[in-house]
């Protein structure tokens, strides 16, 4: 008998890219199954090109009158969709509570420490979350394996392109084969601006062609004022939107350099080299699988993990030196000859 599998990741972008081995690994174990993942909207360009999966259904990630109105409906469609197995990736409040309101006839979840009380029993097969030492990949999958779903093969990510928009995005390159995106959601998990400059003057003498970007947020784009008035002369390129035009311009790149943050798990997803510079997250539970991607790790972090801005007064990420990345620069260039 074919089984009807919903996964669920309701979290941020970076986590859907993430959770894209384990999905894999899901279609192959249940062979001739169709494979349903519900997503936050602003994520549905990530899957909605990925062959293998059957259908990406989206809600509105805000919380408000207006996106419950478009949320019910689509919650009353998958109910339709008589679901055999759900599998909730996130174990937040919303995940929990559209596994139980979707209804699969096994709902599996992780049981987070935090959390509304009912939590756990909107799983039919609550699960013990894995230690945060593990690899994010390692802690999604073990929620899966409940259901029987061996380690993945490859345990790589995988993002879907939209092809159409390729010749576009190498206009927009002209040529550039490295971007280095210097911005974060948390300022705390930024490199410090000093920083990208001094790597930007070892690096330059490569002839290598490179730009340097940042994400959409208005304290983002203000780094590359920033940026513009410590460097007049370093390439930019202004904040490339929407995100499915964002995805084909990276497909484009030889190399992607960024502190942790969503793009670049869209880099590694698209196949696309990069180099992770880490300090308040850990790079080996966050960084890219695969021997093409390297990471650079801070130093011991004392902040909260749930504030934006540093308190400390050593800032961790400090601790990886231009001559780090430029190092690690250089090995990424060496592949390429």
């Amino acid at each position: 008998m074919m089984s009807k599998i919903l996964g669920i990741q309701f979290k941020y972008l970076g986590d859907v890219v993430v959770a894209t081995p384990v999905l894999r690994a899901i279609k192959a174990h249940f062979a001739g199954g169709e494979l349903h993942v519900l997503i936050p909207e602003a994520a549905v360009p990530l899957l909605e090109h990925i062959e293998w999966i059957d259908r990406v259904w989206s809600i509105p990630r805000k919380r408000d009158p207006a996106s419950l109105v478009r949320t019910w409906p689509i919650i009353r469609q998958l109910r339709k969709e008589r679901f055999d197995v759900t599998i909730d990736f996130a174990g937040n409040d919303r995940g929990a509570i559209f596994s139980r309101i979707i209804g699969g006839r096994r709902r599996i979840g992780p049981v987070a420490p935090k959390g509304f009380f009912l939590r756990k029993h909107c799983y039919t097969e609550p699960v013990e979350e894995m230690d945060t030492n593990r690899h994010e990949t390692v802690r999604t999958w073990a929620i899966a394996s409940v259901s029987g779903v061996p380690f993945p093969e490859d345990p790589t990510v995988e993002i879907g392109l939209n092809s159409a928009l390729i010749d576009k995005a190498r206009t927009l390159l002209d040529g550039v084969d490295l971007v280095c995106c210097i911005s974060a959601t948390q300022p705390k998990r930024e490199w410090p601006l000093e920083n990208w400059v001094r790597f930007y003057e070892m690096a330059r003498k490569h002839g290598i062609k490179m730009a340097f970007t940042v994400g959409k947020g208005v304290r983002e784009n203000e780094l590359l004022k920033q940026i513009r008035g410590r460097h007049p002369d370093m390439p930019l390129l202004e904040t490339i939107e929407p995100l499915d035009f964002f995805l084909a311009v990276l497909s484009q790149l030889k190399g992607f350099i960024s502190p942790d943050t969503g793009p670049l798990h869209f880099a590694a997803g698209l196949g696309v080299p990069t180099i992770a510079i880490f300090g308040p997250t850990e790079g080996r539970r966050w960084a890219p699988l695969g021997k093409q991607h390297q990471y650079l790790q801070g130093g011991l972090c004392p902040c909260s993990g749930h504030a934006d801005e540093c308190s400390h007064r050593h800032h961790c990420i400090t601790d990886v030196t231009p001559e780090d990345l430029y190092n690690a620069f250089l090995a990424m260039i060496g592949r390429w000859s």
